[in-house]
């Protein structure tokens, strides 16, 4: 029998793709960074802006081109990633690196990761972690958590 979670975590992933939360340039990004992937060409570049005095996320956004799954990823990380500090952003990186690394095995934490929990089936596909990946290095590198 299909896991009925597959094809609800299917729909998350395709509907991210589509609405893409945060798919905007910001006005004012503290710091920038962008990332490629050198085997399909994938690429994302995140923005961040803090607020004032602070290093808790204000406002994120990206920009990008590539298959659904990376722009799904980056639209997830954008939907948690405001009113986040640096450091709690770079324990979410961490958690959903982990989650990627899995292979499928174990139960991600949903309070932690959001809708991301979906990528979830995706750690059993080498050729699709670096794509998932891609935002959240991204976002890890440009706020010195890499």
């Amino acid at each position: 029998m299909a896991d009925p979670l597959a094809g609800l975590y299917q729909e998350i992933i395709l509907d991210h793709s589509r609405r893409r939360i945060g798919d905007r340039v910001l006005s004012s990004p503290d710091v920038e960074r962008s990332e490629r992937n050198p085997t399909c060409g994938d690429e994302i570049t995140v923005q961040i802006a803090f607020e004032p005095g602070s290093d808790r996320i204000a406002e994120f956004g990206w920009q990008g081109a590539g298959c659904s799954i990376s722009m799904a990823s980056a639209s997830m990380l954008a939907e948690i990633a405001p009113g986040l500090t640096t450091a709690e952003l770079v324990a979410k990186v961490a958690a959903f690196r982990e989650m990627m690394r899995s292979k499928g095995v174990g139960e991600p934490n949903e309070d932690v990761l959001g809708d991301a929990i979906a990528f979830h089936g995706t750690s059993k596909y080498v050729m699709r972690v670096k794509c998932a990946m891609l935002g959240w290095v991204a976002a890890e590198t440009a706020v010195g958590g890499a």
